[in-house]
């Protein structure tokens, strides 16, 4: 019996299932489910049992896109490997997916050895690794290759930050190509870049300083046209596209167009743009600049639209884009010229719970909820079934997760290493109550019983959506 848990009477939710049902657990993964109450489970025997009665039980969540100790203008995201795994353990996820950065002039190997360095034994939970390209070259184009082989099977490239990750339409394509042969899913920042620094410079002349004009000049209409413009050269060089942060409904309907036309083109949103809007970027005394991002928060109005688009499958994955600045010392850098505010939110702590909000509201399904969470991150960037759901032979990554608590979201009570929430004093029903990473304990009850070290390195296979 060593190393055997029993999860009793709890309801079990994945993607596809409703289920009261116990879990047995053994050696890291889950060994069996059987209906609570059965003599299958009645059978089940473990020297330690949890009690989920009244409880969901959930896959841990899988968040495809944080950024831990990443370098942006200047500065560095305030959470390390450490800080903010432990922070997303605490908000029901077991999974990320980090960014790697290749700089310029430098080799895709040295970005991803430097990203190996800082999360090797930091880690609360597992972890894997996407590839920023933003150096495309022969050497470069060799290297994807030697990536998706190891495990490393999707790479980011940017359309914004010119001088900094950006890549010119010759550039992308030229990675699409290489992407289509080797299996790796490129995924794409779709923002006008070269555009949005003309619309920058001219804002700043006229004296607009202040953080709202951040999601001025990132006009929505800028977003649309990149997305059209990654979506047509994916089609040329006959590959698979993943869009990140979705916050337009014009570039959503760009993305529906292409899925209704049967292109391979995914999409993913964050619940910075499902609950936040230029409301808040126009908050006072400078407070506006806790919410600036890019892509940036957009008009109440696209609210519905990104909605709708996670109902109707055109959007399939909501992760955080996790990049968290603090307030004192950081945001305030852009004091005076909103450009120089670091881009970024604090988040990884909260999705899951802000989803389940979104299905105390009737804006998703139960089962849509663990889908966008859990199991399509996990299908798109090659982890399903070991992650992403609760099937037997799966990693033992299970959440029990109170439907019926209360929380006020807080930077007082929260575990990102980060001076302000962007949800402050937002009350939300559910809770996380207990984590189990690979079966073992690492939130107990409220309790944080974790340690750095815990998570591993997770090597990846290609987007499972299209084989």
């Amino acid at each position: 019996m060593t190393g055997r848990t029993v999860i009793r009477g709890g309801l079990v939710i994945t993607a596809s299932d409703e289920i009261h049902a116990d879990v047995l657990i053994e050696d890291g993964r889950i060994a069996a489910l059987a209906a609570s109450g059965t003599p299958a489970a009645e059978a089940f025997t473990a020297e330690r049992t949890i009690d989920a009665t009244g409880k969901y039980v959930i896959p841990g969540g899988v968040d495809a896109h944080t950024h831990m100790e990443l370098p942006f203008g200047g500065t560095f995201a305030s959470d390390t490997f450490e800080t903010g795994t432990r922070a997303a353990a605490w908000g029901g996820t077991t999974t990320i997916v980090d960014f790697a950065v290749q700089s310029v002039g430098h080799s895709l190997r040295e970005g991803l050895d430097a990203w190996h360095a800082k999360a090797e034994g930091n880690c609360a939970i597992d972890y894997g690794f996407h590839m920023i390209v933003s150096d495309v070259n022969q050497e470069t184009l060799k290297e994807m290759d030697l990536l998706v082989e190891e495990g490393v099977t999707s790479f980011k490239q940017f359309m914004a930050y010119p001088g900094v990750f950006y890549s010119d339409d010759g550039q992308i394509l030229r990675a699409m190509q290489r992407s289509a042969e080797n299996g790796g899913l490129i995924m794409m920042h779709a923002e006008n870049g070269i555009a949005i620094d003309v619309l920058v410079e001219q804002a700043l002349a006229r004296g607009e300083t202040d953080p709202r004009y951040h999601g001025e000049v990132r006009k929505a209409l800028l977003e649309a046209e990149a997305t059209h413009r990654a979506i047509k050269l994916a089609q040329v060089a006959g590959a698979p596209l993943y869009v990140v942060h979705v916050s337009a409904m014009e570039a959503v309907a760009e993305l529906a167009r292409a899925r209704d036309e049967g292109l391979p083109v995914f999409g993913e949103t964050c619940p910075q743009y499902l609950f936040l809007s230029t409301d808040n970027l126009a908050e006072p005394d400078f407070a506006g600049s806790k919410y600036v991002c890019s892509t940036p928060l957009r008009p109440k109005e696209h609210q519905a639209k990104l909605w709708q688009g996670l109902r109707t499958n055109d959007l399939q994955v909501v992760s955080t884009d996790h990049c968290p600045f603090c307030f004192v010392g950081q945001k305030e850098l852009g004091r005076g010229d909103f450009s120089k505010i670091p881009n970024g939110l604090p988040g990884v702590e909260n999705r899951m719970d802000l989803l389940h909000q979104a299905v105390v509201d009737g804006h998703i399904s139960r089962r849509r909820w663990i889908e966008i969470a859990c199991a399509a991150p996990a299908r798109m960037f090659g982890m399903y079934p070991k992650k992403g759901t609760i099937t037997p032979g799966a990693d033992a990554d299970v959440v029990i997760y109170d439907p019926h608590a209360e929380q006020v979201v807080s930077a007082e009570t929260h575990h990102m290493n980060v001076d302000y929430s962007a949800y402050e004093g937002k009350r939300l029903t559910g809770r996380v109550e207990t984590v189990l990473s690979r079966g073992e304990l690492v939130i107990t009850e409220r309790e944080y019983t974790g340690h750095a070290g815990h998570g591993v390195y997770t090597p990846r296979s290609t987007c499972q959506y299209l084989n």
